[in-house]
């Protein structure tokens, strides 16, 4: 079922950007700087040694993917023109900045055992391969605004499925209730930025 849902949204969306007015330009992805944003973060992500431990790799991964969505809404900030994204940016600045501590609070606490679940770390890999495949099918426009909200819904769907795969494989309370409240809030976020991109016809 996630999967279809999944795949509903990024239909949607392709969908809803082909309805765009015929005078935007597409901007090459390799030019684009919250493109180059978005993909350095998956390199990132990429490039990290699994332990193939849920309690481990999951806040590991979550601060990566954070200091992503960071350095995209820094961008925002700067060059972006629409305060209500502005706004939203300051707003995942805060938010993110906070958990990364709080996720590197955890694993500097964090005992040395090590108890691997290969399953999750599949569940990961396929996360990372899939924010791929949709961020490369993305309408890319040069504008920061437009670009800023399509790419923060891509990367904050990784995130839930990061957080809906360590509800299923985790077991650490805290954890728990950390995936739990990205779910919440990031979906909320998902929202905002379909409605921003549908009434500003983008």
């Amino acid at each position: 079922m996630k999967t279809i849902l999944i795949s509903t949204f990024a239909m949607a969306t392709l969908l809803f950007s082909c309805k765009k007015d015929d005078k935007v330009h597409l901007q090459p992805h390799d030019q684009n700087h919250m493109m180059a944003l978005f993909h350095d973060m998956l390199s990132d992500m990429e490039m990290m040694e699994m332990t193939m431990d849920p309690e481990i790799d999951f806040p590991a991964m979550m601060i990566l993917h954070h200091m992503g969505a960071i350095d995209m809404a820094h961008l925002e900030l700067e060059q972006g023109k629409n305060d209500s994204l502005k706004r939203t940016a300051q707003k995942v600045i805060d938010a993110q900045q906070m958990e990364i501590h709080e996720f590197q609070a955890y694993l500097d606490s964090a005992n040395d055992k090590i108890d691997e679940v290969p399953a999750f770390t599949m569940e990961q890999m396929t996360h990372m391969k899939k924010m791929h495949e949709l961020a490369d099918i993305q309408f890319i426009t040069g504008d920061i605004d437009n670009d800023f909200a399509t790419l923060l819904i891509i990367h904050h769907q990784g995130a839930l499925e990061d957080s809906e795969a360590y509800l299923m494989y985790g077991t650490d309370p805290y954890l728990l209730k950390k995936a739990k409240h990205m779910i919440e809030m990031q979906t909320m976020e998902i929202t905002e930025l379909r409605n921003w991109l549908m009434t500003h016809k983008r």
